[in-house]
């Protein structure tokens, strides 16, 4: 009997370090710090990301960017205006993080989202169909009743900052359509069916083989801010703050700063 009891005592001392020890492969130990957010790695999740239209394809590669920093978190994104976004959220869409391309369409979400954090600024130019075959060289021009012109709907961020400007100068433009967001704008005036329209920098530079841009200069323009921010129904709260702290670092910014984004 005392030697089955030594021999139990000596198990049990071996066992108790290495249970004390041990997680499982997902990192889920109640006391490692993946788990208890204390430190290290974010969380594994799988974020959905509402973003502004605008960021289609500079969040594509961040996106990639980060996956690729962060085994096993998976990142999709649903792009569309923000104020479209806006109404996802307050139907209550499943999601992690919002990112709008303005202040004012955060702001009224306040209740539905953590501390936003501007990540980055952009500004409008006048995209006109390739070789500018119109001649348009400034805001005013716009205002000629021969041009087919294309706006973004004044609920949107960038129709509104198109009124801001256009206002600010006394100018009046009617547009020949009004489109839910800004990569509807450019669609037009890529596939002719306008002669021009307000879009902002990065997006013109996507389409930059079909369509030209016009600089609006600084006393003229807007400045539009992107910021971003967690959601509050979020089932991954770590992870999604993870990915908004993410985007305000070095890797982020390079990666917007490359697609035209301007410094917050």
């Amino acid at each position: 009997m005392n030697r089955r009891a030594l021999a139990a005592a000596l198990t049990a001392a071996l066992l108790v370090p290495l249970a004390a020890c041990g997680t499982d492969e997902d990192g889920a130990a109640g006391d490692s710090p993946r788990a208890s957010g204390t430190g290290g790695a974010p969380p594994k999740a799988e974020l959905v990301v509402l973003a502004a239209s605008s960021l289609t394809d500079v969040f594509r590669t961040a996106g990639a960017a980060y996956e690729k920093k962060h085994p096993g978190t998976e990142v999709t994104f649903s792009f569309a205006g923000s104020q479209e976004l806006a109404a996802q959220v307050g139907q209550g869409a499943p999601a992690d993080v919002l990112v709008t391309a303005d202040t004012k369409t955060m702001d009224r979400l306040g209740d539905d989202t953590g501390t936003p954090t501007v990540i980055a600024k952009n500004r409008l130019v006048i995209a006109t169909t390739e070789g500018n075959p119109e001649g348009i060289d400034e805001l005013k021009d716009l205002a000629d009743s021969e041009l087919k012109v294309v706006l973004a709907a004044p609920e949107v961020p960038v129709g509104r900052y198109s009124e801001q400007i256009l206002g600010a100068q006394k100018i009046t433009v009617k547009p020949v359509s009004q489109e839910p967001n800004v990569r509807a704008v450019l669609s037009k005036v890529e596939m002719g069916e306008a002669d021009a329209g307000l879009v902002y920098k990065t997006d013109a530079a996507t389409a930059e083989d079909k369509v030209d841009a016009v600089e609006i200069p600084d006393g003229q323009n807007a400045i539009a801010q992107y910021p971003a921010a967690t959601l509050k129904t979020s089932k991954h709260s770590e992870a999604a703050a993870a990915f908004v702290t993410w985007l305000s670092g070095p890797e982020a910014q390079r990666i917007l700063r490359d697609a035209g984004f301007q410094k917050p």
